[in-house]
């Protein structure tokens, strides 16, 4: 099932902050403005756009394919990958310490944030090594092919064809 959207939009120059508010389609009430943030006085009819003046009309649209994916295929699915699994106990030691791991991090940039200064350090020292790794690995191409090299040699070592 294919969904295709279109939006019209029409800007005219001079329309800042002080043009009256128009109703987002012609077939809603306007929504009233608080006397605090606006003295301006509403307008229930439409402003008439002459199409011929200095106005800019910007049109765009979209098709989108949705996939979606079956409930029960899914279940099906991670059911016979979980029943394939040797070591399932290994899988559940593995998969809580990652959810603890993340817990236990998640205190400590908690811990390091409350400190005064210490944030302001650390997004410093983060800026500083970032601005090194585009200078080391991003900025030239012999490093970027060289980064390449390290990252597939990395991938290798991972995979275990190394």
């Amino acid at each position: 099932m294919a969904t295709t959207t279109t939006t019209t939009a029409v800007l005219l120059p001079g329309a800042g902050a002080a043009a009256p508010r128009l109703p987002a389609s012609p077939y809603l009430p306007l929504r009233p403005l608080s006397s605090s943030s606006s003295s301006f006085k509403l307008r229930s009819s439409p402003v008439k756009v002459p199409w011929k003046s200095s106005a800019l009309r910007i049109r765009s649209s979209s098709t989108e394919e949705s996939s979606t994916l079956d409930a029960d295929e899914l279940l099906t699915d991670l059911k016979q990958k979980w029943d394939a699994l040797e070591n399932k106990s290994t899988v559940i030691l593995y998969g809580g310490g990652a959810i603890v791991a993340l817990w236990l991090s998640s205190v400590l940039v908690g811990a390091i944030n409350s400190i005064p200064l210490l944030p302001k350090i650390m997004e410093l020292v983060g800026l500083g090594y970032t601005g090194w790794f585009v200078y080391r690995y991003l900025l030239f191409k012999s490093s970027r092919k060289e980064l390449a090299e390290d990252i597939e040699g990395l991938k290798k070592k991972i995979a275990g064809f190394e």
